[in-house]
């Protein structure tokens, strides 16, 4: 592998002499058994690569190509403020042909940032405050059903509250539409997060090979979308409505021009996946950990009787450190790009996140412990905190994700004790996308004797 002595320190080169390129150090291990060590044990694989070859380093991962990791904010921070025709995000996601090529999250460049324009209004504001209400009734009516005094796994409970949520303040869906969105989503979910590490099998030959399954199911989820966008198109009160298809149907590109249907129902997917597997796996882990931290536990509890949002926010932040679910977005390399003293050759993909910065003792002192304290009265860092992505492609859903995880944890608080134990921690279990926890976050619970009062007198004033 050669470095480059190159002085270049932008991805854009001299016409007079070409960039000389190369690879920062990594393993010499065959590229299938680099894969392997990135699916099976991801994080501890990750930081014994940085510990013997640095802060930047090379992995060769069978069909997936050539990855370089950064390591530090000042690397990280390089690649995510790169200029869009030299490093691409939509042209590098694997889940392109899951989502859509119309998704959010499969674009580049100017129509990327046509289509940020009209997603990012209904995920802020007042409107965004709207659904808090709907995610407590939500929470409250499936936590309803949870047995008291015997063990069971949070997470198929997590997974309907934020499948719940997103039909209803997403996709504005009620009744036997929403019934039918509940039976083929999670279907969908599941089958796509677990083809988009395959695309070597993303061949349609017939209706029981795995990739055909899932384009048949596309299909049918697609027909229940375009049923749910001419509804929503004919509704005469759509402007009273407050879910985020209704303001999707009315919005307009700066050209006057509405989304087509293909645009909306791939949006509507990409939320769904960006929001509801990874929220849902995050309160796993917050009762995986919490149970285990009993005096964050405690400490936590006393918050939410107290109305103290900012230690529960704190709190959440803290569960997406040490356990977050996503550990990094990519970017192409489409231009010769220097990084970290390596002109990167076009091809290569850049992995940015969590996985390596939350666990580094230079960023976060103590690293592996528990310690919501740590985000009290502190900003997360934009290139070291990284459970959503960074720049301009940061995840629009990122603070509709936090209002939902602080609602429904609060929520389960309120009308639980949750009880600790002594198991040993849940393993980090990959699911196609998302590391959620190996058990499905076991738990106990018993009801509290009442809901705290200091908390609903906050909530009341505050609505008020």
């Amino acid at each position: 592998m050669t470095t480059t002595t190159s002085t270049t320190t932008t991805a854009s080169a001299s016409d007079s002499a070409p960039l000389p390129e190369g690879l920062p150090p990594g393993p010499r291990t065959p590229a299938p058994f680099q894969l392997l060590g990135l699916l099976t044990r991801g994080r501890p694989f990750l930081r014994r690569n940085q510990e013997r070859y640095g802060d930047l380093f090379t992995l060769r991962l069978t069909t997936l190509g050539t990855w370089v990791f950064p390591g530090t904010t000042d690397l990280i921070r390089t690649a995510f403020t790169a200029p869009a025709d030299v490093l691409h995000t939509g042209e590098s996601n694997l889940l392109e042909p899951i989502l859509g090529p119309y998704s959010l999250l499969s674009t580049d460049r100017d129509q990327h940032l046509r289509q940020r324009r009209l997603l990012l209004p209904p995920f802020h504001g007042a409107r965004m405050k709207a659904y808090e209400q709907l995610i407590e009734d939500i929470t409250r009516e499936e936590i309803a059903k949870w047995p008291v005094g015997e063990e069971f796994p949070v997470v198929p409970s997590t997974m309907k509250i934020t499948l719940r949520a997103i039909l209803g303040a997403v996709f504005g869906a009620e009744g036997a539409t929403m019934q039918r969105l509940e039976e083929l989503l999670p279907e969908l979910v599941e089958r796509g997060s677990r083809m988009s590490m395959v695309p070597y099998l993303h061949y349609d030959l017939g209706r029981f090979s795995p990739w055909g399954r899932f384009v048949r199911l596309r299909r049918e989820v697609d027909a229940t979308l375009d049923t749910l966008i001419d509804e929503a198109r004919r509704d005469p009160d759509v402007a009273e409505r407050g879910d985020v298809l209704a303001l999707l149907v009315q919005a307009r590109y700066d050209d006057g021009e509405p989304m087509g249907n293909h645009e909306i129902r791939d949006q509507l997917v990409t939320m769904l996946a960006a929001g509801h597997e990874t929220t849902a796996n995050t309160l796993g882990w917050a009762v995986e950990r919490l149970t285990r931290h009993p005096e964050v536990l405690a400490r936590v509890v006393q918050a939410v009787d107290e109305g103290d949002s900012e230690y529960l926010a704190a709190t959440v932040r803290e569960i997406q450190r040490v356990r977050p679910v996503i550990m990094f977005t990519t970017r192409l390399v489409k231009q010769p790009f220097e990084l970290g003293g390596y002109v990167l050759p076009p091809g290569t993909r850049i992995a940015l996140g969590g996985a390596i910065t939350h666990y580094d003792e230079r960023l976060f002192p103590n690293a592996r412990e528990l310690r919501p304290e740590r985000f009290v009265g502190v900003k997360p860092g934009t290139y070291s905190w990284l459970p959503f992505g960074g720049g301009v492609r940061r995840c629009i859903g990122a603070a509709f994700a936090h209002m939902e995880m602080e609602v429904v944890l609060r929520t389960m608080l309120e009308t639980y004790e949750l009880i600790p134990t002594t198991d040993r921690p849940e393993r980090m279990a990959f699911r196609g996308v998302a590391h959620a926890p190996g058990r499905g976050g076991r738990v106990t619970v018993r009801p509290r004797a009442s809901a705290p009062a200091a908390a609903s007198v906050v909530r009341e004033t505050a609505t008020a």
